[in-house]
């Protein structure tokens, strides 16, 4: 085997685990912005979103609000997305999707910064609750021209004013107030999970194929760079 084999055989396993992580769809950016996003404090994304020059950073604290509403076990909640889907061959399709949100904001100390609930979509991340079962069991809202025997279910995911939270954003004034939103080509992202727990939702539970694109991504940059350097000592053997 020659060095440059070598090295195109790393090049190789890199896109190979890359195209394996892409498989999670949007959830992969999510993770990987999870993972490598700066954390700063609240007062430092105030700062920022005043001073106008835009930066995508994680900052965490409390959540709260002055206008939470309950859940069936009297949680104060600021948002909650409810979807139905029903299963067909190209997998879990949503038909309805209803939100319920309120202003809220993260404290850190005696500072807090608000978050733009109305732009929280595939960047949320929490435990969903889910109940499964057929189209018939619907009623009324089951969408027409859906089998009766097809099978639904219902996914909500939440977040309470009492919990921790991790948001990625981007700090921008609105209507004068520093908030977190989406920007520079990113999502706005909050957990309300550790990162590990968050990555296992990210990926459904699902471990094979992390652990697969990590064995090819490490294997990648090895062979790779034992690559270069069989091909420099080599080089450095013929010169004079």
């Amino acid at each position: 085997m020659t060095p440059l084999l070598l090295v195109a055989a790393g090049v190789l396993a890199l896109i190979t685990g890359v195209a394996v992580l892409r498989t999670f769809g949007p959830r992969y950016r999510v993770g990987r912005l999870l993972a490598t996003t700066p954390r700063v404090s609240v007062d430092a994304a105030r700062a920022i979103a005043t001073s106008r020059r835009p930066r995508y950073v994680r900052v965490e604290g409390r959540i709260d609000s002055e206008e939470d509403f309950e859940d069936a076990q009297h949680r104060p909640l600021v948002f909650r997305r409810t979807r139905l889907e029903a299963h067909r061959a190209a997998g879990w399709q949503a038909f309805e999707d209803r939100r319920e949100r309120v202003a809220f904001h993260v404290n850190e100390g005696l500072s807090s910064i608000g978050v733009d609930d109305a732009a929280l979509d595939a960047g949320l991340v929490v435990v969903p609750r889910e109940s499964v079962g057929v189209a018939s069991d619907l009623g009324e809202r089951m969408p027409a021209g859906l089998p009766p025997a097809t099978p639904v279910r219902a996914r909500i995911e939440q977040v309470s004013s009492v919990e921790h939270a991790v948001v990625l954003g981007v700090p921008m004034l609105d209507a004068g107030e520093p908030r977190m939103t989406a920007g520079l080509g990113r999502p706005l992202v909050l957990t309300t999970l550790e990162t590990p727990e968050a990555m296992r939702v990210l990926t459904g539970g699902a471990t094979g194929r992390p652990r697969f694109a990590a064995a090819l991504l490490g294997g990648g940059v090895v062979l790779a760079a034992a690559g270069v350097a069989w091909g420099f000592l080599a080089l450095v053997r013929v010169l004079p």
